[in-house]
């Protein structure tokens, strides 16, 4: 039998907990670390897309998902005033019964967290990691008490975007989101398969997407966001929530019920992005996970689907190689093509969304519009969102990787 391994993983968000429940049903022993002393999800709504959802399958944990979450089969955005698309996509153009689906985050972080404790996987709270120390045998994290952890054989950072232990990288982008999880408002006429949003140029958006039942109250939800520069948000926050309101209602008139549960504009969270990318994701004994090794803006919906992703190649590269160095530089090879893709597809895209030319929404309001409907177009831009560009999953062999069951083998290469 192979040799079960050390693990420790820094961050309990889908990705790190992801990554716990493949490598603990491989044989290794595993333990997390969360700064906070109960884990818990920041954040309001998600899209789970097609490639997201078949990691949770191999993990049997697509049931509530689908059970709890809201089916999206549509992405659509309307530009304001010409009333042109300026975002279409429709699931449907994809083979078989495609279709992404809306959660709060908390859904997804406990539908994963529940499965790790019910498996036993320890996890250590209140550990703010501040560094890793490796040498050729293994590895310890140092955290901000000053304490530091036990040795182990594999260290991997899930720590996020703004994680200390990976070297600066890229850039912040200009603009982020204010977020709010609501009720759903069933008296308007939203539709309930779709998310849907509203822009004037690309300087103001706002969106609404149905999450299916509320973690909180079991109601039917809505995650609402709100488009806003980040060296804007206190304008916005000065300027008072009435202000704010009316130019929400200037743009999307039907938003008035859920502008009625957003009290102040400072209750919302605002989420700030990054466009960043780790050159090198691993060492012998050390591997950058989720958007601590990659992130963008969320314009594509890819931000837990890559991390899962991320944690199904670093899977499927335990359960090949037995050497950890083999086994983390396979993941990187696994990964890097498809990171690379939607880095570069965020880039594109991300400008005509969020940005305060007016050039570019232009542009973006004519091909779309005129491109949302015909059949070559349709279809990848369906591809593209489901995550499917590039093939990730099909050289990682999925089949039967996450079973209670799952054992490593041994291979010489990819």
């Amino acid at each position: 039998m192979a040799r079960a391994y050390e693990i420790g993983i820094a961050g309990c968000g889908p990705g790190g907990l992801a990554a716990a429940l493949f490598l603990h049903r491989l044989g290794h022993r595993i333990t997390l670390f969360e700064r906070f002393e109960e884990p818990r999800p920041v954040g309001s709504g998600l899209l789970v897309q097609p490639s997201g959802l078949e990691v949770l399958e191999t993990l049997g944990l697509a049931a509530p998902i689908r059970e709890r979450g809201a089916r999206i089969d549509f992405l659509k955005g309307t530009s304001i005033p010409s009333g042109k698309r300026a975002l279409d996509v429709r699931y449907g153009a994809l083979r078989g019964d495609a279709c992404a689906y809306g959660v709060h985050r908390a859904l997804l972080f406990g539908t994963l967290y529940d499965a790790v404790r019910a498996e036993g996987i320890a996890i250590e709270t209140g550990r703010t990691v501040t560094a890793v120390d490796i040498d050729t045998g293994g590895g310890r994290f140092d955290f901000a008490d000053g304490a530091t952890s036990a040795r182990f054989d594999c260290l991997i950072d899930a720590l996020g975007a703004r994680t200390p232990l990976a070297p600066p990288s890229g850039r912040d982008l200009a603009y982020g989101a204010l977020w709010a999880t609501l009720d759903w408002p069933h008296d308007v006429s939203f539709l309930d398969d779709a998310l849907d949003q509203r822009y004037r140029r690309a300087h103001e958006m706002v969106g609404v997407m149905p999450i299916g039942l509320r973690p909180s109250n079991d109601k039917q939800g809505a995650a609402f966001f709100w488009s806003v520069r980040a060296d804007q948000i206190e304008a916005l926050h000065a300027g008072g929530t009435a202000k704010w309101r009316d130019t929400v209602l200037a743009l999307w008139p039907e938003t008035a019920p859920l502008l009625d549960q957003i009290a102040d504009t400072r209750d919302m969270v605002f989420a700030h992005y990054a466009h960043r990318t780790v050159r090198r994701p691993v060492s012998a004994r050390f591997a950058h996970l989720g958007d601590a090794w990659h992130s963008t803006s969320p314009q594509l919906g890819q931000g837990a689907n890559m991390a899962l992703l991320d944690a199904a190649g670093l899977a499927s590269a335990f359960h090949r190689h037995t050497d950890i160095a083999d086994a983390l530089a396979y993941y990187a090879w696994l990964r890097t093509n498809h990171i690379q893709i939607y880095q570069a597809l965020s880039c594109v895209f991300t400008p005509l969304y969020q940005a305060g030319d007016g050039l570019r929404p232009f542009i973006r309001d004519q091909l779309v519009h005129w491109f949302a409907g015909l059949w070559p177009a349709r279809n990848l831009v369906a591809a593209i969102v489901s995550g499917g560009i590039g093939w990730p999953l099909r050289p990682m062999r999925l089949d039967g990787l996450g079973s209670r069951n799952a054992a490593p083998v041994t291979t010489s290469g990819p």
